[in-house]
């Protein structure tokens, strides 16, 4: 991209998060599947892990995301695991967008 130019992006309205799925940043390459299990377990239950890994070493690419359950219990993960440390490392836990921008 040039200088001046911007990226503009589209939403598709089919994709929907209706809240309850987690963005998770700040991962240590150490960090497995397992162990995001463990730290969100304590907020309530798991539907869907995805850990964002290099495809050459299988080491985590530091972010990954959650989905919960229900909103409360992914209101309850923002509220008491953003800021928390995981594997040694402070992680960051935010909502995804509502709607999904696609490449204009």
């Amino acid at each position: 991209m040039s200088a001046g130019e911007t990226t503009v992006h589209r939403y598709d309205s089919d994709v929907e998060n209706p809240g309850n799925n987690l963005y998770v940043t700040g991962l240590s390459p150490r960090v497995t599947k397992k162990n995001l299990e463990k730290h969100f377990s304590s907020e309530g239950k798991i539907i869907d892990i995805h850990l964002v890994v290099d495809p050459w070493t299988r080491e985590s690419r530091g972010f990954g995301f959650v989905t919960m359950e229900t909103v409360e219990e992914a209101n309850c993960c923002i509220k008491y695991l953003d800021c928390s440390v995981l594997e040694g490392r402070v992680i960051t836990v935010e909502r995804l967008p509502l709607k999904r921008p696609l490449a204009a």
